[in-house]
């Protein structure tokens, strides 16, 4: 099923339960990529739907 537009906490955190399932309920994989642990499986979902959502985390522009 195709994720949910929108950025509010409610429409990123249904994205991350159904990313969620769809690893517990296939063969393991989120997308194209097959998580080593559900702990792995977890950060990728997050990061999917927050970039999903546009909150993605932005690189600093601090200079080096």
């Amino acid at each position: 099923m195709p994720l949910k537009r929108g950025n509010s906490a409610k429409v990123v955190s249904e994205n991350i339960k159904e990313l969620l399932d769809e690893y517990k309920r296939g063969d393991g994989k989120i997308g194209n990529t097959r998580p080593t642990s559900a702990k792995k499986a977890q950060k990728m979902a997050v990061a999917i739907a927050l970039k999903k959502a546009g909150k993605a985390r932005k690189p600093s522009s601090r200079p080096r």
